[in-house]
């Protein structure tokens, strides 16, 4: 069976069930160049430490590559350093190396010193929906033209990010789909006894309509426009409810108690990824509204369609044209326009019966985002 090497910084939800898959059909090693000071660390858009309390580390074998960066961590080039990582990746032998993310100075250096001695694959999710113009935009693209050339192929995510990888020169031939995805299974349990008590507690009874905000109260993910548009909607059969924490939670909790609806925005901190299926069950509508820049696809989206939910995201959200459809399973608002906002907001909750609706064809659409998909794609691609 072939060796497969994965390159990746820390564990996370959104890999560990795809490697659990993988390694039942490859050989397979994953390398965490974060080491393991980035296992529960804090979290800057949070605001806090964040241990996830579902297992990120059974199923599969890893190894923790020493990690001796100063200012070790995600948020800068030179935040990844191991020296003895070219060392360990040989001593197991890979007949291919799967790289998830280029931007740090471990990761580079492992690609440049295995370029051309074992296939090297890609894995990102970045879109061309920031780019401006300008002299940065074309550095910037004679650099990652460069980097990408290293690579014998890359996996993308969806249409977006298919878009920017031929950009920098990956030519179709090159490409192959392995859709983003979440544990469809785990989002669609049926939760009704937490959602009703949820509600309740929250004081939302059942014809009532609550929109929901779930992530990282940031600037970059806008709850600001989304609580604007709210509070001047003033429609009295609907709630907001913010699940989240971070650099504008009391912002928007000094706004909302502003608000002569100020009993109808609802705040919860920060929930791990067990609460998290009854509280988008608990929704009726969810909404991403953010203006960028790097929301490169948004998997909150795809957990609320797993919820079986109707989906509200702007245009800068990267998953918008493979997953929200207008009209079937809920709607686009353009980035930071709050009368469009609006206007969408007020045509999704006029009909509780037609939001249920939505949420049906969300569960239908997502079942074709799946791990199995994307584990699918991995192992053809690495197997031919």
């Amino acid at each position: 069976m072939k060796r497969l090497a994965i390159i990746t910084t820390h564990p996370i939800q959104y890999y560990a069930p795809a490697f659990r898959l993988l390694a039942k059909g490859i050989t397979l090693r994953v390398f965490y160049t974060g080491g393991v000071q980035l296992i529960n660390q804090f979290d800057k858009g949070f605001n806090k430490k964040i241990k996830w309390d579902i297992p990120l580390l059974e199923g599969y074998d890893y190894e923790f590559l020493e990690n001796l960066a100063i200012d070790s961590g995600t948020h800068h080039f030179k935040g990844i350093s191991n020296p003895m990582a070219i060392k360990s990746i040989n001593n197991y032998r890979p007949d291919s190396i799967l790289i998830f993310g280029w931007a740090f100075e471990s990761h580079l250096k492992i690609i440049r010193h295995f370029n051309h001695k074992v296939p090297l694959y890609f894995r990102g999710d970045s879109t061309l929906i920031d780019n401006k113009s300008g002299i940065k935009l074309i550095l910037k693209k004679l650099f990652l033209t460069w980097v990408y050339r290293h690579f014998d192929f890359a996996f993308y995510v969806g249409e977006k990010n298919k878009e920017y990888f031929m950009h920098y020169g990956f030519p179709s031939k090159k490409l192959r789909f392995s859709p983003h995805a979440i544990d469809n299974i785990r989002f669609s349990e049926n939760r009704v006894n937490e959602v009703s008590i949820l509600r309740r507690q929250l004081g939302i009874v059942e014809e009532d309509i609550l929109i929901l905000f779930a992530g990282k109260l940031e600037k970059k993910k806008n709850p600001e426009i989304l609580l604007n548009a709210f509070i001047e909607l003033d429609l009295s059969n609907v709630h907001l409810l913010f699940v989240g924490d971070g650099e504008l939670g009391e912002i928007l909790k000094a706004e909302s108690v502003k608000a002569k609806a100020n009993h109808r925005i609802h705040f919860m901190s920060f929930q791990n990824q067990t609460q998290m299926p009854a509280i988008y069950q608990a929704c009726d509508l969810f909404c991403l509204p953010s203006k960028g820049p790097r929301e490169t696809w948004g998997l909150a989206v795809n957990e609320a369609m797993a919820a079986g939910k109707a989906i509200l995201v702007s245009d800068k959200v990267g998953c918008c044209v493979d997953l929200v459809k207008p009209k079937i399973n809920g709607d686009v608002f353009k980035s930071e326009d709050l009368r469009d906002l609006k206007n969408k907001l007020l045509y999704l909750v006029s009909d509780k019966n037609e939001l249920s609706k939505l949420g049906e064809a969300s569960k239908i659409i997502i079942k074709e985002w799946s791990f199995e998909k994307q584990v699918d794609s991995f192992l053809k691609t690495f197997n031919s």
